[in-house]
């Protein structure tokens, strides 16, 4: 399958939603609003949302798409778009920019391309499962052999206790280097790109979820849900730099 036409597609949304995103990005009068799930949403991730939307009808009216904001419009077409426009809206309305957004591309049901924007850092890093890039140079996850001499994130310490393989990811980050909350989809970019090592979230969506595969699997990385299975569609997902480091991990998850 020839992806680069869509290849080219995903980094124009990531252009037009980060444009729209920018300007909300460090404003005090920014409104947060509470979605059932007790999430924040503002009205830069409606409006980037929408706005994608709108280019995906306008270039592939024929595709599905599957997103945070509103819904699934045709998600059993051969073709389908997954979009979550802020990922990391708590660190966003904080003023913190480690959050981006999330743009994939599934076929048949698979996640075929993967893309994480960073609009305020100037970081778009998208995979294909073969191949990962960031600012169009090729990436590689890290060699790390040893827990002991990784760095491991999670997006949120607290969700950990509760939560399957969260009591063993907590004793885990005891052992690692360095372990830190550098969460959301940016743990992802950091691990494909070569600055991290372990990313464990245990509670995901399914639009939290598909760029995430092809970008860390085209890096030379691992990613699953807890358990070692497959990552999408699931409900929490481990991501680590190789294999060797994956089944440290996974083990420890899972005594």
């Amino acid at each position: 399958m020839n992806l680069d036409p869509y290849r080219s597609f995903i980094a124009e949304l990531a252009a037009a939603s980060g444009d729209f995103i920018r300007p909300f990005y460090g404003a005090k009068d920014v409104a947060v609003e509470f979605k059932a799930d007790h999430s924040p949403v503002t009205a830069a991730d409606r409006g980037a949302e929408q706005l994608m939307r709108r280019a995906i009808a306008g270039r592939f009216p024929q595709h599905g798409v599957i997103g945070e904001e509103f819904g699934s419009e045709r998600p059993g077409a051969e073709f389908v778009w997954v979009l979550d426009p802020i990922d990391g809206t708590k660190s966003f309305t904080a003023n913190v920019p480690l959050f981006g957004t999330l743009i994939a591309l599934l076929h048949e049901g698979t996640p075929v391309l993967g893309c994480i924007h960073q609009p305020i850092l100037g970081q778009l890093v998208i995979g294909d499962g073969t191949v990962t890039t960031l600012n169009g140079r090729p990436v590689r996850s890290r060699a790390t052999a040893r827990v002991e001499e990784a760095t491991l994130l999670t997006s949120d310490p607290a969700a950990l206790p509760a939560c399957s393989g969260g009591p063993g990811f907590q004793t885990l980050m005891g052992r690692a280097r360095v372990a830190r909350t550098w969460g959301d989809c940016y743990g992802y970019l950091l691990v494909a790109t070569g600055w991290a090592d372990v990313m464990f979230d245990p509670i995901m969506n399914l639009w939290d979820i598909a760029a995430l595969v092809p970008i860390i699997g085209g890096a030379g990385g691992v990613i699953s849900d807890p358990k070692g299975g497959a990552a999408y569609p699931a409900t929490a997902t481990l991501a680590s730099a190789n294999p060797a480091l994956h089944a440290q991990v996974l083990a420890a998850l899972n005594p």
